[in-house]
């Protein structure tokens, strides 16, 4: 009788876990995502902002943490602000525009799916282009920092 009882309120407490949504336990997730999307939608602003104002420094120093990783599409990987500065230095004349496509976050990690549009100077003859990019963020003493990203060319259909 014992065990039948125990087992009975074994089930019960199991019955209480159970993982079927709930409209108030959901609620603090989607808050958490929306303050997300809010604060990286804020970084990727200062970024176009920068481009438009020919400005790596904002990008280097406020968008991406001292040991962010970038690796694009042939492979090529920059680790650090050191080695991104070159790169910066020779497209920060384009025109950008990042278009988020699928965020996901977790307490102070998340990643967000990006379109990163990239209009080439005029007179540089380049015509425009866009990647498919994945952005990694962590939330560092309540700001988020990008610790690098993966880039291929190519562009996400947004619904």
């Amino acid at each position: 009788m014992r065990i039948l009882c125990l087992l009975c309120l074994v089930s019960i407490a199991l019955a209480g876990c159970s993982s079927s949504p709930d409209k108030q336990t959901d609620q603090p997730a989607i808050d958490e995502l929306a303050a997300f999307k809010t604060a990286i939608r804020s970084k990727y602003d200062m970024k176009e902002a920068a481009f438009a104002a020919n400005d790596v420094e904002p990008i280097l120093n406020r968008f991406y943490s001292d040991q962010a990783i970038s690796t694009g599409p042939d492979g090529t990987t920059k680790i650090g602000r050191a080695e991104l500065r070159p790169v910066y230095e020779e497209v920060i004349g384009s025109e950008v525009r990042v278009e988020s496509f699928d965020a996901t976050v977790n307490g102070d990690a998340g990643w967000d799916w990006v379109n990163f549009h990239v209009t080439p100077p005029a007179e540089s003859g380049e015509k425009p282009f866009t990647f498919k990019m994945l952005f990694l963020w962590e939330k560092i003493d309540g700001e988020w920092w990008s610790h690098g990203e993966m880039y291929v060319v190519g562009k996400f259909d947004m619904k």
